[in-house]
């Protein structure tokens, strides 16, 4: 199998095309990605030198590039997209560039080319908040940011090519991931790699707001079954049924840590901060995917992670980013 992983240099798409070249020493893929801030080639330093790796570095709104990348790949799995909210509150239109027009341009060159099955990869977001319960994916989409937005509107793009050219797409909406190589802006790398240099930790409103926390080898697995079994034209959500507030994490990478709570910083909620994610995963547990990481054992496994790979993490808390979030939060 020839496969195409845009945006393969991000946290997932890395942790994906590990997964595969471990489970598939045989498949050859082609990484494409532009290397924005969370890009980085250091994410894949274990397997830039094999034989059946190849990067190119590019934007998949660049049509010609897509045209001539995609020539001969059998399956194209599009992990490119803009992912921090708070960026996406207060700069939009990368996010339509990247999570609408660019996907755009990956279908109609794979619909030109042939290829046999794209996967677009989606998240829970979509669906905006749910008090209680979970969604399934027959739900009705209510993105509530720009960034949830552009990724619907990717999603509905890739719909109606399924259904007007035929062409074979499958649509995933992965909960909250976490693990090794996650850019330190999402919640679990800021608080722990913050929580190492004794930095205040952000925590917005009350630290109560609900998300469902899945292990990326476990969301690279689900992906995984969907190329294999996913049928075209359909939607899979992948949850790991891990349903814990904000606050609970923060105070589980402390006392791992040995820190404080006197580190915890209660700042201003997010503007559209939706109080609650849950997704119903039954139509993927169908074709055999469950998640193999329980909660708590995985997380501690990441605080790990990030206290002995400095060399991976320090580097990207720049002063730039560091600036970036004291205009956020204040003084960190």
């Amino acid at each position: 199998m020839r496969l195409l992983v845009a945006g393969g240099a991000g946290f997932i798409g890395a942790n994906f095309i590990r997964v595969m070249l471990r489970e598939h020493p045989d498949c050859e893929i082609i990484n494409l990605d532009k290397l924005t801030y969370a890009g980085n080639l250091a994410n894949l330093k274990d397997v830039e030198t094999l034989p059946n790796y190849m990067f190119v570095r590019g934007d998949i709104a660049d049509q010609e590039l897509v045209s001539q990348t995609v020539k001969g790949v059998d399956v194209i799995v599009n992990f490119a997209a803009e992912t921090h909210v708070d960026r996406s509150i207060h700069s939009a239109g990368a996010f339509i560039d990247t999570d609408v027009k660019g996907v755009f341009i990956l279908l109609e060159e794979a619909r030109k080319a042939g290829v046999q099955k794209i996967v677009c990869v989606s998240t829970d977001e979509v669906y905006g908040s749910i008090e209680e319960g979970a969604f399934t994916e027959e739900d009705k989409l209510n993105p509530r940011n720009p960034y949830s937005a552009s990724k619907a509107g990717g999603e509905l793009l890739a719909g109606a090519f399924c259904h007007t050219y035929g062409i074979p797409v499958v649509v995933t909406r992965g909960s909250n991931n976490y693990g090794p190589y996650q850019y330190p802006e999402k919640l679990i790398p800021l608080f722990v790699t913050n929580a190492i240099d004794d930095l205040p930790l952000p925590l917005y409103g009350d630290g109560l707001n609900v998300r469902d926390w899945l292990h990326v080898e476990d969301h690279c697995r689900g992906i995984e079954v969907v190329i294999a079994k996913g049928e075209p034209g359909e939607i899979y959500n992948i949850g790991a049924g891990n349903q814990h507030t904000n606050i609970e994490i923060t105070r589980t990478i402390l006392e791992h840590l040995g820190k404080t709570e006197n580190l915890i910083r209660y700042v201003k909620d997010r503007p559209g901060h939706d109080r609650r994610y849950a997704v119903d995963s039954s139509r993927i547990s169908a074709l055999g995917w469950k998640p193999q990481k329980d909660f708590m054992p995985g997380l501690k496994e990441t605080v790990d992670w990030y206290v002995n790979n400095e060399w991976w993490w320090r580097p990207l808390k720049s002063d730039e980013y560091l600036e970036y979030y004291k205009k956020q939060y204040g003084t960190l």
